[in-house]
Order: structure tokens, then sequence, then C-alpha cells
């Protein structure tokens, strides 16, 4: 087999769960662009429309879908459509969720659950939804979108680190009960991301200088830069890909050095 082949993901189907903007966006975009059929679901019809549009845009035919991942019928109907107009999910990519910054003491416990719900319950919903599938198929792949938050704590994080900490070890669960049906189950941990969801951190101050916590990620970063939803297209696709194929319960951490990195001396 030539090197490159291993890579190709032509004729696959994937879905990509929250791919209507940011880093799910790119990471169905890089898939489509290496053949794959591309499957993605929202809450929101507005959001929807958006998302087709830059879909369109990028000449990409995606299938979008109206879901809320966390509940578990809404989940196994937009399966049992995917399947049916556009084949067995091949490669499944666990990406929607939300992070929300309160102090621990001052976190209602109903937001404490919508965030476990959305970043971990979810991924378990869907997961559980297309292996049977992936079972019957003999391979598939599954790919987590876990966090630097599944190794390392913050402040006002703890919903987000608690539910990524979790997505972390659900990842190797399903690779250790599955992996006997030639599926594989990684994760990405994305490092700092510079998306428009990001942009209010990076912002020039009105003194000329750059935000606080820019600075701190920059010198927390021994690449010293933000990284790009472009920097994960490229680790996404190794993992929906034959190239990875006996790769199973690994977390990939694609945050140009951080965790590595102990900080420049004061």
């Amino acid at each position: 087999m030539e090197v490159l082949k291993q890579f190709s993901l032509e004729g696959k189907v994937a879905l990509v769960t929250g791919a209507a903007y940011g880093i799910g966006f790119a990471i169905a975009e890089a898939y489509a662009k290496a053949g794959a059929k591309i499957a993605f679901n929202c809450r929101s019809t507005e959001h929807m429309e958006k998302a087709l549009e830059e879909y369109q845009k990028e000449g990409i035919d995606a299938k979008g879908y109206i879901c809320d991942v966390t509940k578990e019928d809404q989940v196994k109907e937009m399966v049992s459509d995917i399947e049916k107009s556009l084949g067995t999910i091949d490669i499944l990519v666990n990406n929607a969720g939300i992070i929300k910054r309160i102090p621990m003491t001052d976190m209602r416990v109903d937001e404490f659950r919508e965030v476990v719900d959305i970043d971990l319950v979810a991924p378990f919903i869907v997961s559980k939804a297309v292996i049977p599938s992936m079972i019957k198929k003999g391979n598939g792949k599954i790919i987590n979108i876990c966090s630097m938050m599944s190794e390392l704590g913050r402040e006002t994080v703890s919903a987000y680190a608690s539910a990524k900490g979790g997505l972390k070890m659900l990842t190797k669960n399903i690779a250790s009960e599955y992996g006997k049906y030639n599926i594989q189950c990684n994760g990405i941990g994305p490092g700092y991301i510079a998306t428009p969801q990001t942009a209010p951190l990076r912002e020039i101050q009105p003194d000329g200088e750059r935000h606080p916590f820019d600075k701190f990620i920059i010198s927390k970063t021994p690449a010293e830069r933000w990284g790009t939803p472009k920097d994960l297209m490229g680790p996404a696709v190794f993992l929906a890909s034959e190239a990875s194929d006996f790769i199973n319960g690994h977390i990939l951490y694609v945050d140009g050095g951080i965790l590595a990195y102990i900080g420049k001396q004061p």
C-alpha cells in the first residue's frame, strides 16, 4: 500500500457533532477534502442555515441535522437518517461542547450538570448509537475532542475539567471494550485555539499592549503562538484514517507544547 493512500477517507461517512463553526467545522472540512461524506448537527435552525452556507462556500455537500446530542431519542433518529441517506457511519467525532467559566462555589448544580451533559454524557450517547453498526461493518473510528483540561485544572472551569477528564477515560474505555471489533477510539486535546469565540482574549488593549490572557498563553506555549483550527486538520485526518489502525485509547494533544513546558523562569 502506498503510504499516502493510508490517509485517504474516500467513500467514508463522517459524523462531526457541533460542526457548525470553529474546530468542528475545520475537522469536517478536512474530512471532506480527504474524500469523506459529511454529516453534522447543531441545535438551532439559525446556526444550521449559517453553517450550510459556509459549507457551500467551501464546495462541501454536507448534510445537516437539527439534533440535541444530550437526547438519546433524537440521536438515534439522526443516526438512522444518516445511515439511510449516506450509509453506515465510519467516523464519529464527538466535538459538541460548552464551557462555563464560573468559580466552583458560585456555580449552580444545574449549570455544572449542563456542562457535563453536553461535554461527557453526549459523547457516550452518540458513541453508543454508532458502535453497533461499526461492529457489524468490522471497523470504525471514534474521535473525542478532549482538552488540556483533561489533564490540568484551572480557576473557574471545574465542570469543564471534570467533563473533559471523564471524556479522556471514556475514550480509553471505548478502546478497551471495542478494540477487538477493529474500532479505534482516540482523542484530540486542543491547546488554546484562535477562533471567533476566543477573539476577545487576543484583542490589543487601549494602551497598545496585548491582552493579559494572550500574553499568559504565549508565555506558556513553546510555539509562542495560539493554535488555529487548521492545526487540528492533519491530526483529525490521521486518527480517522487507516494510518492509525493500531492506535487506540490515545489522547493526541495539539497544544504547541504547553503540557510539556514548565514555563519561563521569572
